[in-house]
């Protein structure tokens, strides 16, 4: 979701090459954000051992975020105007807290579950054993195709369709990402062993 962003910084600074240096800062902070989820996990393996209790905690900490965006619907201010110089931190922090954070919560809310054992499934196994050079390569391919996407839709936005298109065509997800929460937390919940 930051490629309005770079928009917004190309246009506030009248300039395309503004585009191209929100777009990297953007991809600096999502990798850097990506990182800081994914090595941790790769490194901690006596995580397995906990693998019951994480599903728990997190099935109720993602049920709880999602009621609670279910009801709060005010979309923070302050995440809209972001100066291009903040651009990096921006995309970390949402890349914590939107993407790369709670892209694991489906591997320890055990829904990933590739096989049946007793101790954890193969996916969290596969992330946390496999070495530093997954948790890289993930990083780095996933922070990649989300620069790649958001740098086109950014680019055609800025180029051709221009600030209309933000004001008139821009749709609010916020209650279908609050009800997705609440129900990956459910599912986790009821598929307990």
């Amino acid at each position: 979701m930051g490629w309005p962003l770079a928009v917004s910084a190309a246009l506030m600074e009248r300039s395309s090459s503004s585009l191209y240096k929100a777009l990297a800062a953007l991809a600096v902070g999502h990798l850097v954000g990506m990182l800081a989820i994914l090595l941790p996990f790769s490194l901690l393996f006596f995580l397995v051992d906990w693998q019951r209790e994480i599903q728990i905690g997190a099935a109720c900490l993602v049920i709880g975020l999602g009621l609670y965006l279910a009801i709060n619907r005010r979309h923070p201010r302050f995440l809209a105007r972001v100066p291009p110089s903040r651009l990096a931190l921006w995309s970390f922090l949402v890349a914590l807290a939107h993407g790369a954070g709670l892209m694991l919560v489906p591997i320890y809310l055990g829904i990933c579950r590739t096989i049946e054992t007793d101790a954890g499934h193969a996916a969290a196994a596969n992330l946390m054993t496999g070495s530093l050079g997954i948790a890289l390569a993930v990083a780095l391919i996933h922070s990649f195709a989300m620069i790649a996407s958001g740098g086109i839709i950014a680019f055609g936005v800025y180029r051709w369709v221009g600030l209309k298109f933000l004001s008139k065509g821009w749709f609010n997800l916020d209650l279908v990402w609050a009800l997705s929460l609440i129900g990956v937390g459910a599912v986790s919940l009821l598929t307990l062993h």
